[in-house]
């Protein structure tokens, strides 16, 4: 399948990306449809074990569906895996091991060793190898970014209710990564400390959880991510000299304050709102295409990997095996 793009006025013909998709839950299903979305790529076959989820989406989507991932090995260029978390190693690897690019959804893996090794793989067969950090591609983070100098206290506050999905995890593996991978991208220091605290409600895994990071520069970072919340929120403040932002997430709004003579001033920032997901769809698919360095790779994907593990062990108090 072709597209086609307009270079200096002349026509230029270039084969569409081949795309598949790897599990067909709430994320997969999304995954999906937005690549259907997306010219640059053509979506040819999804996959999942599950038999009714797996035919409602390819009959919903008019694409060609497998139970069996290996199906998928000759007819794609590059594969979403949106799939619980204990098989994010084994499907990488063998879609990495046939040179095929892939897009594993967060968490990266379950351990350290894991990661480690799909990056060695990819590295070695110099293959795209993307994490799925959404807020990276948030139109409202993308606003601020040019703000963030030297923060000196951050604040996040990522609730959701009940989900009913991704209940293999806990809390700061679900949630909490994504705010960590957005502080390790802002603080520009190693960390010195990490406090946290958590308790399980409804899962045997932390259902809500409180981190403290301090940084040797001095910066603070507080983190509280619950997904037995009445209300969603996804929100997060940075504290400047002399000012400080507030950033919403989900609604893509985004404010700064500054002190003035007259005391503070609020400003909103201007944001031109985006489907995240889809952005960071088009963005992998153009990596793929161009050969070029994704904005969350494997490498930025394990230190907030990393940190999410450390905070977990430390809520439960045992070291668990990374």
């Amino acid at each position: 399948m072709l597209t086609f793009v307009e270079c200096f006025g002349i026509i230029v013909f270039m084969r569409k990306i081949r795309v598949g998709v790897i599990g067909t839950g709430y994320l997969g299903h999304l995954h999906a449809k937005l690549y259907k979305e997306i010219e640059t790529c053509s979506l040819e076959a999804i996959c999942d074990i599950n038999p009714n989820r797996l035919a409602q989406v390819s009959a919903e989507l008019s694409v060609p569906g497998f139970r069996d991932h290996q199906e998928l090995f000759s007819r794609v260029d590059a594969v979403s895996i949106a799939v619980p978390t204990k098989l994010h190693y084994k499907l990488a690897k063998e879609f990495l091991s046939r040179n095929i690019p892939a897009l594993v959804e967060k968490p990266f893996t379950t351990t350290l060793k894991e990661a480690d090794s799909l990056i060695k793989l990819a590295r070695e067969k110099d293959l795209i190898l993307q994490v799925g950090h959404i807020e990276r591609f948030n139109s409202a983070f993308a606003a601020c970014q040019k703000y963030f100098k030297d923060p000196y206290f951050i604040e996040c506050h990522r609730l959701s209710t009940f989900p009913n999905r991704s209940l293999d995890i806990g809390v700061v593996l679900d949630l909490m990564i994504h705010d960590i991978d957005i502080i390790l991208g802002l603080v520009n220091s190693p960390i010195k400390r990490i406090d946290a605290v958590g308790v399980n409600v409804l899962t045997p895994f932390e259902d809500i959880a409180n981190a403290r990071i301090s940084f040797i520069n001095g910066c603070v970072a507080n983190l509280t991510a619950s997904r037995v919340s009445e209300e969603a929120m996804r929100k997060i403040r940075i504290f400047l000299k002399n000012a400080y932002i507030s950033l919403d997430y989900r609604n893509q709004q985004a404010f700064i304050y500054k002190k003035e003579a007259a005391g503070i001033k609020k400003a909103a920032l201007p944001i031109e709102k985006e489907q995240p997901l889809k952005k960071e769809l088009a963005s992998f698919i153009d990596c793929v295409r161009e050969h070029s360095e994704p904005l969350v790779n494997g490498e930025t994907a394990r230190e907030a990997l990393a940190v999410a593990l450390k905070i977990r062990n430390l809520i439960w108090k045992t070291p668990k095996k990374s």
